[in-house]
């Protein structure tokens, strides 16, 4: 699978890109047949102040899979994003049937 981070507006940081990685690559390895995954870090504004966000979209047979959070720290919107995302994959999984 091929793995594009980008930080939007916004210094890069390689332990995130490192944690984000290795996450996804753990994914991965549990849903074979994905192919691509975009991923997006970027400052938010909300009520509270700054919010951290992270969005992921992941290529797969069928639709684009898509999940996004919003928390206070960039590795918290990544794991909530990621969580999401693994329950998306789960239901496409139980979908496929074999032919």
């Amino acid at each position: 699978m091929d793995i594009l981070i980008q930080f939007v507006k916004m210094p890069t940081s390689d332990t995130l890109n490192d944690y984000t990685e290795q996450k996804l690559k753990k994914l991965a390895e549990k849903y074979e047949w994905l192919i691509r995954a975009e991923v997006y870090f970027k400052q938010g504004q909300d009520k509270t102040g700054n919010a951290s966000i992270c969005e992921i979209e992941v290529s797969a047979p069928g639709p684009r899979v898509f999940a996004s959070a919003s928390h206070k720290h960039f590795e918290g919107a990544a794991k909530e994003a990621l969580s999401d995302l693994n329950r998306q994959l789960k239901k496409r999984k139980a979908t496929f049937t074999a032919h």
